[in-house]
């Protein structure tokens, strides 16, 4: 399977001797599973995309720290990129800040939510479970780290998971498009870590509600088993 990172962000270069960059991140999510996987990274934030789209069996963001309604070329360029994707029905899966654009290409609408940033873990009901998952649960524990959020959809998605904080957690936009507000790349530590870096900018009962919930263990390996059962659909 050969897989395209969009790259649209990478780790803070203070950060980077001890947990790498995201799409190495997004590599290590894919080890537990049979493979192969082939990878090839395209930097977003230069300008870098895929020529042909037809070499790639599924696309894959990375996060971001940015907005997708900054007016940033790159970020313009990247909704485009995903609304072309979409118009040849070619596999993506959106992670955050991918998650969101994926809501931008689609004519859904994004916003700086009222209730703030989220971190930690977010603990989401799951609301639907598709034909295509081959194992489910009650909840989704996924860590977050966002201030912006999905407010409406478009028609013709379909809401996998949910909470009261984030009520689009993780949507299915079609037959191709998946996606999820949450890190399933990110691991505990360097979650704790981004939280601890933040402390100027959140508020101090935010960051500690945060850091306890980091006792929560995430669903990362149950979230990519979806991605690869929902590229077999």
């Amino acid at each position: 399977m050969k897989i395209a990172i969009l790259q649209c962000d990478d780790v803070l270069e203070k950060l980077q001797p001890q947990f790498g960059h995201y799409r190495e991140m997004i590599r290590q999510m894919f080890q537990p599973f049979d493979g192969p996987f082939e990878f090839v990274d395209f930097n977003c934030q230069k300008g870098h995309f895929p020529e042909d789209i037809d070499s790639y069996d599924c696309y894959i963001t990375t996060g971001s720290k940015a907005s997708v309604y900054d007016e940033e070329p790159w970020i313009q360029q990247l909704i485009q990129f995903v609304g072309q994707l979409d118009r040849h029905k070619k596999k993506l899966i959106g992670i955050c800040f991918g998650h969101q654009i994926i809501a931008m290409a689609c004519q859904g609408m994004v916003e700086k939510s009222p209730k703030g940033w989220g971190i930690g873990i977010g603990v989401n009901r799951l609301v639907s479970t598709p034909d295509w998952m081959s194992e489910t649960k009650a909840e989704l524990n996924i860590i977050v780290s966002h201030q912006d959020q999905v407010t409406t959809l478009p028609k013709d998605t379909r809401v996998i998971a949910e909470s009261d904080f984030c009520p689009f957690f993780m949507v299915q936009w079609n037959d191709h498009f998946l996606s999820i507000q949450g890190h399933p790349e990110w691991n505990r530590e360097y979650s704790r870590t981004l939280i601890n870096e933040r402390r100027a900018i959140i508020a101090r009962e935010r960051v500690e509600a945060g850091l306890d919930s980091l006792g929560i263990e995430p669903d990362n390996r149950l979230f990519t088993r979806w991605i690869l059962d929902f590229l077999k659909v």
